[in-house]
């Protein structure tokens, strides 16, 4: 075997760099989105152990909606991928272009065992340039099978270093290889299935046997004769070695999908469900299918599912001429390899082995998989259809007559293979341009219509997506989720009749439960999302609170590990005012899911609903020790600390604060309670810092601006509050705590008694029942020396209030001063007199209503899509819960407003006193 030389290294990775570079451009388009985007395991907070238990898409290999694709060496490159670039696309179709090279190099040292070196290149660059690979390389979970290429390839190299002088086993390399083979399987099933190239290597190439020595063994073995040549033992051994650890590869993965086969739908792949004839007919057609994608990669699909592929029903099919036309040609193929001992018959026997072994469970022959036909379990199979042609153009270009043809075809076909390639990844560019150049090869696959309108919905382009979605529900109208999709978007465009009843056809459509027999394994489990999707929609009806919940409580019946379905359960029963129930809910969705840390800062808000703020701050902090970025659970958990009033508990609430407006420096509400956080510790200057802040990213911040103004009038700052009450006025009006305040700024500091009668004019035009407003009204009379209407004003004020003493006493005062002036007593008048509690009680009533707002502005900003509930919309749902709370003082607030209302008695005592000056 020759060795690969730095230029075939050189000309194989920039033949690659030039096919493939135009992928990095590439966004996250199809399973990526599934493998990459929504994969919890790739995030450094979920613990590397996760990657062992769960499958290649996340989920718990326990689960019986798990795919039971068990991949966590490519997982574990996702994550090292998401530990230096994050979620930059560029960098994950870098690292697979840099695979692709990888394995080229490789694939030209195994083709050199076979071929001569030029033929070798040859294969190299064909298999390099092939347009196949496409969806294995620019696609990003085709990485599972780059990484398990690698190691199968090196796993065969290490098995032809065996076999020693005279025939005398290694044992150094057939170990070596067993460990490379369950590498290789740890990064894609199919990895195993190099053990089989190795059997065929040993008795076809290195033991050299033809079907008629084999014939001649067997017949040996059967009737006993004599004992076997000892090279003959020797191979037996090593084969018998290979085939238990194979059995042991096979018996240690069947454990792990807890063995038990992953679920698919008639929708994923119609034939596995079909019944005899037309379940094998079509399965042995896909097989010249795939043939011809090899030999002929003109039109290419990212999908092959649902209707691509009509079912072969008949005997009578025409298409069962090319079956019969495949097997025949496989068929002399095999023949011609083991009929005829010689480096060619070895050739074709090993690209035979390449082609065939490795597609053998993607083939549908031993057990169904999840898809009809996927371009990209090809790629190890094209390797020995490289080799294969590689070694049928060295025969041609032997003839002297065809030499020249021979170069003309093959540069033809690396030109026309490497335009093709290049321009097909463009159509991986995004999820559009994809499903798009889908529907140019197959209109009757419902799934790319689908797809194509998701694509054209997360661009909010509803409109024009409806009509894909239609058109899906036409190629195949018994497609439940085309019919959900419909319903979506007929609720995006706020058409809720059209929705309702869009829901209804696909929950019609969903089959029977028949008793004893799981619902789940003869539907996809998404297809449930049809009773929360219908109950999500109706619960918006206060009258049918009750029909909701009923629709939660038939998915769960149907699945009952249906986690979204108690979710969602649990939020509908705080709405309906069921806390109890609600907390139950989601202790069960914790049950099946421990690792999710909304679950966690739901059942928080279920617990402040119960009046427990203890136990709900220790389920925020579980929340945030699973995600230590989730935003509500830190912005919440701090206003819960800080409410508490406990001093010791500040500094942390302050670290949650800053983590929060870390994270969201455009969210006024952050910033506005860091502002709180530090009045309530009296550190006055930073108060006034975070509310500037506050006020600088959100101007006419109501709650941020009143306590400003608060703030400087509670430091002795009363003139410097006036402008920032300006600016809340010109932004709210009607803001009465803010009129009150100014009106006593204007009157006991600016000496403007008119300015602060306005104020408390309007008070009274906004809330003529406002008793403060009213009092202080009445106070400007007796200013102005109006005594008789400072006395009108202070009854009506006291048959609005009768039980306040302070107004009893006024009223008695201004009684007593119309007396005196009418005996013709001498009557002194003070110079201001100050409004009793002008501002004292509002702080902490105003501050609670500020924090209202936060939670309220916290609850808008977390809405997202309403009709596949996410994250984002559990906790909205439970930020409206954690309003309700806050209308409870805490033991501070009320230690607080005690204060004030004995300095607010201060200052009556002190009216009292100018009021009854002689």
């Amino acid at each position: 075997m020759a060795e690969v030389s730095w230029k075939e290294i050189v000309l194989l990775t920039g033949v690659v760099i030039v096919c493939y570079w135009n992928g990095t451009s590439c966004g996250f388009v199809f399973d990526d989105v599934s493998a990459i985007l929504d994969n919890k395991d790739l995030h450094p907070s979920t613990p590397l152990k996760n990657l062992f238990r769960n499958d290649f898409w996340g989920t718990p290999m326990t689960e019986e909606r798990s795919h039971k694709s068990y991949r966590p060496l490519t997982v574990l490159t996702f994550r090292l991928n998401y530990l230096f670039s994050e979620l930059n696309s560029a960098f994950y179709h870098l690292l697979n272009l840099v695979l692709h090279a990888v394995v080229c190099i490789i694939y030209l040292k195994v083709c050199q065992l076979f071929l001569d070196k030029r033929s070798s290149l040859i294969a190299s660059l064909l298999f390099a340039v092939h347009p196949i690979h496409t969806e294995a390389v620019t696609g990003v979970v085709g990485r599972a099978e780059l990484l398990s290429s690698i190691f199968f390839l090196a796993a065969f190299l290490s098995y032809t270093k065996s076999k020693g002088p005279n025939n005398s086993i290694v044992w150094t390399p057939i170990v070596v290889t067993v460990i490379l083979v369950a590498v290789a399987t740890l990064c894609k099933e199919q990895g195993i299935t190099v053990i089989g190239i190795c059997f065929v290597y040993e008795i076809f190439v290195a033991q050299g046997f033809t079907l008629h020595v084999l014939g001649e063994i067997v017949i040996h073995l059967v009737r006993g004769k004599g004992n076997l040549p000892s090279w003959v033992l020797q191979t037996l051994i090593k084969l018998i070695f290979l085939m238990l650890s194979t059995l042991l590869l096979v018996i240690i993965r069947v454990q792990v999908i807890q063995s038990q086969l992953p679920v698919f739908t008639r929708f994923d792949n119609p034939a596995a469900v079909s019944p005899s004839p037309a379940r094998q007919l079509t399965f042995n057609y896909l097989l010249p299918l795939n043939g011809w994608l090899l030999l002929n990669p003109s039109e290419l699909c990212c999908d092959w599912t649902m209707g691509t592929i009509p079912l072969v029903e008949s005997f009578l099919d025409i298409r069962n001429l090319a079956t019969v036309i495949f097997y025949f040609l496989l068929g002399l193929l095999i023949l011609y390899s083991l009929r005829y001992p010689g480096e060619s018959s070895r050739a074709v026997i090993m690209a035979l082995s390449f082609m065939v072994l490795p597609f053998i469970p993607a083939s549908n022959l031993f057990f169904p998989v999840g898809f009809v036909v996927a371009e990209r379990v090809l790629y190890v199979p094209s390797m020995g259809f490289c080799l294969l042609v590689a070694h049928g153009w060295t025969k041609i270009a032997g003839a002297r007559n065809l030499k020249k043809l021979s170069w003309i075809g093959l540069t033809i076909l690396l030109v026309a293979h490497t335009s093709k390639t290049i321009y097909r990844n463009w159509d991986w560019e995004s999820e559009y341009t994809l499903f798009m150049s889908g529907l140019k090869v197959n209109e009757n696959n419902a799934k790319l219509w689908n797809n194509v309108g998701h694509a054209l919905e997360n661009e909010h382009n509803y409109g024009k997506a409806l009509k894909y979605f239609i058109q899906a529900t036409r190629v195949q109208p018994d497609d439940i989720g085309a019919h959900m999709n419909v319903g979506r978007t007929y609720k995006n465009l706020n058409k809720t009749k059209e929705a309702e009843a869009a829901y209804m056809l696909a929950k019609s459509l969903m089959p029977q439960v028949i008793p004893g027999k799981k619902y789940a394994a003869r539907v996809a489990p998404n297809h449930l999302n049809v009773y929360i999707n219908l109950a999500n929609l109706i619960r918006g009806n206060e009258s049918r609170l009750e029909e909701a919940d009923q629709l939660y409580r038939q998915a769960i019946s149907m699945r009952p590990d249906f986690k979204q379905a108690y979710i969602n359960r649990g939020e509908l029963l705080l709405k309906m005012d069921r806390p109890l129930e609600a907390k139950d809910a989601y202790i069960r969705a914790l049950e099946l899911d421990r690792t999710n840390a909304d679950l966690w800062y739901n059942l928080a808000i279920v617990y402040i609903e119960l009046k427990d703020p203890s136990e709900a701050l220790n389920h925020f902090n579980q929340a945030l020790e699973i995600s230590s970025k989730h935003k509500l659970a830190l912005f919440n958990s701090g206003l819960l600390m800080q409410e508490s009033g406990e001093a010791r508990l500040r500094p942390e609430a302050k670290k949650r604060f800053l983590s929060y407006v870390e994270m969201e420096p455009k969210d006024a509400n952050g910033y506005f309670n860091l502002g709180m956080l530090a009045m309530d510790g009296e550190q006055n200057a930073e108060a006034e810092s975070w509310m500037k802040k506050s006020i600088q990213v959100q101007p006419g911040f109501r709650s941020a601006l009143f306590n400003l103004a608060l703030l400087y009038s509670q430091t002795g700052r009363e003139l410097e509050a006036l402008p920032v009450l300006a600016d809340l006025l010109r932004h709210h009006p009607d803001h009465i705590k803010g009129l009150i305040l100014k009106g006593d700024i204007l009157m006991n500091q600016r000496k403007d008694i008119k300015g602060a009668k306005r104020c408390f004019e309007r008070i009274l035009e906004i809330d003529p029942s406002n008793i403060q407003g009213k009092h202080n009204l009445c106070v400007v009379y007796f200013e102005e020396r109006d005594l008789a209407r400072a006395e009108a004003c202070l009854a009506e004020t006291l048959a609005l209030a009768p039980e306040e003493e302070y107004i009893h006493r006024h009223l008695s005062i201004v009684r007593s001063k119309i007396a005196a002036r009418g005996s013709g007593g001498p009557l002194e008048h003070s110079a201001a007199i100050a409004p009793p509690n002008s501002a004292g009680e509002e702080t902490s009533i105003e501050n609670l209503k500020g924090r209202d707002s936060e939670r309220s502005k916290a609850s808008e900003a977390a809405e997202d899509y309403a009709e596949f509930p996410s994250n984002s919309k559990q906790s909205a749902q439970s930020q409206n819960s954690l309003n309700k709370r806050t209308k409870k003082k805490s033991n501070k607030e009320i230690k607080e407003i005690e204060k004030k209302r004995a300095a607010a008695l201060k200052r009556l005592e002190e009216i009292e006193r100018i009021l009854n000056v002689e």
